[in-house]
């Protein structure tokens, strides 16, 4: 295959970036993204130029390192992360547009590398879960229902890319935000920090600048692992009950 890729170049979070056009022949369809972006890194090493700047870590798909927005898409045409989307998905002779995630909480780094700690932040305005010390409980001493179980494993699955915030048109974090409030407010293990865990989180991802939501869905639609735009819906309801809460105390 051979391509033409239309990649964001930004030297650094305040100089001004532009899109810079390659040309990549010898393409596989059997390569992943990133190895297509390895290829031109290569030859433009071999160029004396600079490489592309862009995440990556476990290229399996499990730690969202790889956040790329291709052809306006987060993560690309397939609903899956950019480390497993293939070339197979394109065409031969086709351009391809790279950019890195657009949100004003994600600042970008460098080219295609953007700071994503304000998840960080966000998870650790959500504290610890009151669990107590010494040897593991037996595996059934705590009985959570089975649809109790399964709300918080499919909240648990979120990775933290940030595709979410990519795709919303309003730069909002509630998909994300939500998840990770949903999946432990669930279980009896996070009921102890409930109130006081979706309030926090929710304070710090406004501090953080995110856009508000109005559930368009493109969240949920951009989500490699299908989070669902229910988890939403879940996390208002936790933020209204633990607000109505504090205010009688």
């Amino acid at each position: 295959m051979k391509l033409t890729l239309r990649v964001w170049r930004q030297k650094n979070a305040d100089a001004e970036g532009a899109m810079s056009t390659y040309e990549v022949d010898d393409i596989s369809p059997d390569m992943s993204f990133l190895e297509m972006l390895d290829v031109l890194n290569e030859q433009l090493i071999l160029s004396g130029e600079e490489p592309v700047a862009f995440d990556h870590d476990c290229r399996e798909g499990i730690c969202g390192a790889c956040s790329l927005v291709i052809n306006g898409d987060a993560h690309g045409p397939e609903r899956t992360t950019t480390c497993q989307l293939h070339m197979r998905s394109f065409r031969d002779g086709d351009t391809i547009d790279i950019e890195p995630w657009r949100a004003s909480a994600f600042p970008v780094i460098k080219d295609l590398v953007v700071d994503r700690s304000a998840f960080d932040r966000i998870i650790q305005a959500g504290g610890y879960i009151t669990a107590p010390t010494g040897s593991a409980p037996e595996a059934h001493a705590t009985p959570v229902p089975k649809a109790d179980a399964d709300f918080a494993f499919e909240h648990a699955e979120c990775i933290g890319c940030g595709a979410c915030v990519a795709a919303c048109p309003n730069g909002a974090a509630m998909l994300f935000t939500s998840a990770k409030v949903n999946h432990l407010n669930v279980l009896p293990q996070g009921a102890p920090e409930r109130e006081t865990r979706v309030l926090d989180m929710v304070a710090q991802m406004d501090a953080e600048g995110f856009g508000g939501c109005t559930l368009t869905g493109e969240c949920a639609t951009a989500c490699p692992k299908g989070i669902p735009l229910v988890s939403i819906t879940s996390m208002n309801k936790e933020w209204l009950r633990a607000t109505r809460k504090a205010g009688k105390r």
